[in-house]
């Protein structure tokens, strides 16, 4: 088989197996919780700790490939993501679960973008767009696969079974790589930022526990507020660090790019709003309105089918409007189809229901498809893989307070209404509360030029 087809579906192993997991939890989370005797609330812990860990480990993996060898660095990934899907099989209590999700995320935050490293190096250009075709469909099937196994295997097995559906995928993706893919360096290699990983890494790590604990869950009040404190302190530190060394592990002078920081800042604040909804959605349908694991991803993998569809017009429509009206409308549309899952009842119709979910997997999908277009619209190709830790970095958190944020504005609003448990009435605040920070990302993308993206989008420039 020829190298340019051999290499992506390797590569295409991993990231089908990255992308399966983190949406085959989402659909399992009230039986995890039921079964290690947890409120389903404190379950946002293994969606941030996950994501965080993937935030803070993304940024060196690079570095990482370049110095030990791509072959070495991404056979080792999948060997860790293994680990870590074993050990969250093997949970039997929070604290435990919390720290194997962390593993899986350091896994997961080496082997992806590693992988793409390795396509990238490998493959001749005149192969690339194939090459990256390929790449692209576990990319697009993972979603909408996730939820409905995830459900089914909950429902008519036991939970633990999501994770340990990694280990053949794992091994096969292990064995193909070590005996066809090419174990790249650099010869080269400017010196990596320890202190600034050290900073950056800790201050993360620690702040987003201290956030994902808010509402009593894992931690004591004290330890909450502390994790917060030095975490937002470590953060600062490496803010000041980054201004004084040459080679900072995250350039944070690249958001005094406009097309940059609309991408990141902007991005952010619609990926907080959305990225609550794999969080929120699951518990509504199970917790509120009674449907079993298994119908429940039934109809939460239709914003994947969604996603999918739009993939084939984005072009299209960039083209004809631009990035900075698609960004603007398309934000406050998408903010609204968020709202909108929080007039859902138990009565409404399944149609109904995947009919909405099937809008607002094509609204997101053009926005997130846009955002990450519009963020390399001035970036050099000296500042190319600064800018992609920094995107990739801030995608990571950003999902993660959003399920800080949904799960939060959950807990608030059952303990304001006095309910005894989590019942479906609970949910239309949570909603309201992530459309509207989501929407937030509006006066953002408005800032940015008329023009702004042009020559990525392939629109006319404006003559006034």
């Amino acid at each position: 088989m020829p190298r340019h087809i051999l290499i992506p579906l390797i590569v295409a192993c991993a990231l089908f197996m990255e992308n399966m997991d983190s949406t085959v939890l989402a659909t399992s989370l009230p039986a995890i919780a039921t079964d290690i005797g947890e409120n389903p609330l404190a379950l946002k812990l293994a969606f941030t700790a996950y994501l965080v860990s993937l935030a803070v480990f993304i940024p060196i993996s690079g570095w990482m490939a370049d110095r030990y060898g791509s072959r070495t660095v991404f056979a080792a990934a999948i060997v860790v993501f293994m680990g870590g899907s074993l050990l969250c099989a093997a949970s039997s209590t929070l604290v435990a679960f919390v720290l194997a999700r962390f593993v899986q995320g350091i896994g997961g935050a080496m082997m992806v973008p590693v992988g793409r490293l390795v396509l990238l190096k490998s493959v001749p250009k005149s192969g690339l767009v194939a090459a990256l075709n390929y790449l692209t469909i576990p990319a697009l099937l993972g979603p909408i696969m996730g939820p409905p196994l995830g459900g089914l295997i909950t429902q008519y097995f036991n939970w633990r079974g999501i994770f340990l559906i990694n280990l053949p995928i794992g091994i096969l993706g292990l064995a193909l790589v070590l005996r066809h893919i090419p174990n790249i360096r650099e010869s080269e290699l400017p010196p990596l930022d320890a202190r600034g990983f050290l900073l950056l890494g800790l201050g993360l790590s620690v702040l987003m526990l201290g956030l994902s604990a808010l509402g009593g869950h894992l931690l004591p009040g004290a330890a909450t507020f502390a994790c917060v404190v030095i975490g937002a302190l470590a953060v600062a530190a490496y803010a000041s660090h980054a201004r004084r060394v040459s080679n900072p592990l995250i350039d944070l002078g690249l958001l005094k790019l406009p097309t940059f920081r609309a991408g990141v800042v902007g991005g952010s604040l619609f990926r907080v709003g959305v990225g609550a909804t794999p969080f929120l959605l699951p518990l509504m349908f199970q917790l509120g309105f009674g449907l079993d694991p298994f119908h429940s991803g039934l109809l939460t993998c239709a914003t994947a089918v969604g996603a999918m569809f739009m993939k084939t017009l984005t072009v299209m429509i960039l083209k004809r409007f631009g990035f900075r009206l698609v960004l603007k409308w398309n934000a406050v549309l998408a903010s609204a189809a968020t709202g909108i899952y929080g007039l859902f009842t138990a009565g409404t119709s399944h149609v109904v229901v995947v009919a909405v979910l099937l809008v607002s997997g094509c609204l997101r999908s053009l926005q997130f498809t846009s955002l990450g277009a519009i963020s390399f619209a001035e970036i050099t190709k000296e500042t190319m893989s600064q800018a992609s830790s920094a995107s990739s970095m801030a995608q990571r958190l950003s999902q993660s307070m959003g399920v800080v944020v949904g799960a939060y504005a959950l807990q608030i609003s059952n303990e304001l209404q006095g309910h005894g448990g989590i019942v479906a009435a609970d949910f239309w605040p949570a909603f309201a509360v992530v459309a509207l920070v989501s929407s937030m990302s509006l006066f953002f993308n408005s800032a940015l030029a008329p023009d702004a993206g042009a020559e990525i989008s392939g629109k006319a420039r404006d003559k006034t």
